[in-house]
């Protein structure tokens, strides 16, 4: 029985097992290989996806429960990398082996959506459940201010 959703703006239809991780579907079966595989248990963040925009741990998401609804992965944020909080996390150079950045950027832009000017502690609480093996929380939060800022400006700009 083929699943259908819309992913990263486009309409898409799986024929595949109901109970099949969304994070299997999204790397093995359409080659959608931005969202990473970390833990498997939702402990790690790194297969950070939004579904109908709240970050989901793809890694423990049956795709059967996504039917019908919007899945975004990292690919689906800009053809280009010019995602505000991609860009943010460019300047502030936050990747160092880059593993768990897409679940990072993914959490990231989630919180953005729901608080525009975060405090630390908001940063901190949701970026919590994101796991950097590197050490880079301190170039996250800041390049998570950065981006926060890009989009005040360009807000107050367009006024």
């Amino acid at each position: 029985m083929a699943i259908s959703f819309t992913l990263n703006g486009k309409p898409q239809s799986v024929d595949v097992s109901p109970d099949m991780p969304l994070l299997w579907v999204l790397r093995d079966t359409l080659n959608m290989t931005g969202t990473k595989f970390g833990c498997g248990m939702a402990l790690c963040g790194a297969c950070t996806v939004h579904i109908n925009g709240e970050a989901t741990r793809s890694c423990v998401t049956a795709i059967s429960s996504v039917a019908g609804k919007k899945v975004t992965t990292i690919e689906g944020l800009s053809a280009d990398g010019s995602h505000p909080v991609q860009q943010a996390w460019m300047e502030e150079d936050v990747p160092q082996c880059g593993y768990c950045q897409s679940g990072q950027i993914m959490s990231a832009v989630a919180l953005l959506s729901k608080k525009p000017n975060p405090t630390d502690t908001d940063i901190d609480d949701a970026m919590s459940g994101n796991i950097c093996r590197c050490g880079t929380y301190q170039r996250i939060r800041k390049a998570i201010h950065r981006a926060a800022s890009m989009h005040t400006a360009k807000a107050n700009s367009a006024a």
